[in-house]
């Protein structure tokens, strides 16, 4: 389910997590939003059994408005827009959303158009120069529409997952990460 600017469902609150101080994460999340490094070697250090990065969808598309604001995007501007569930032994832990908008697509760049289903993160902390440039955490409901797209596919779907986004520099470029942490994940400590 791609996300649109014309949704009718609205968008999450973020809130910068340096802002934040992770006073009101849940306890069992919290490590989780707050880890510093790849997401994807927490997974697979996590994982037992077996892990993998499902595509859900991959095209280009409109960010929504918060996603712009973030990015610089002018209004009409489209980017690549990536969706994918990060699963262990079947079971999705997190779905990510990555928008790379288009001007971000060149030099080095380029090659994350061409992932599949192999992790953003090995890519991008494979290179010692990638930066986050900021990092906002939110609580999403069943009126936002990064829950729905991260939940439609759960046979119950909870009353609220947490989620991260973070804008990063790759290779002089831009790019929005947004994870969201799924019921099936294991808690933290």
């Amino acid at each position: 389910m791609y996300l649109s600017r014309d949704s009718a469902l609205s968008e999450p609150t973020w809130i910068s997590l340096e802002r934040l101080g992770g006073a009101l994460l849940p306890a069992g999340i919290a490590p989780w939003l707050k880890d510093e490094g790849s997401l994807t070697r927490a997974l697979l250090h996590t994982c037992d059994g077996r892990f993998s990065v499902e595509v859900q969808r991959q095209g280009w598309g409109g960010a929504l408005n918060s996603e712009r604001r973030l990015l610089g995007m002018a209004p009409g501007l489209t980017a690549l827009l990536r969706e994918v569930r990060l699963t262990c032994d079947d079971a999705p832990w997190v779905f990510a959303r990555t928008l790379i908008p288009a001007t971000s697509l060149r030099g080095r760049a380029r090659r994350l158009a061409h992932l599949r289903d192999k992790p953003l993160g090995a890519v991008l902390f494979a290179d010692p120069r990638t930066r986050r440039l900021a990092v906002e955490v939110a609580r999403i409901g069943p009126r936002q529409a990064l829950f729905a797209a991260a939940c439609s596919h759960l046979p119950q779907r909870p009353a609220e997952v947490w989620g991260r986004r973070t804008l990063f520099a790759y290779a002089g470029r831009t790019l929005l990460v947004n994870e969201i942490f799924l019921p099936s994940i294991p808690e933290r400590s």
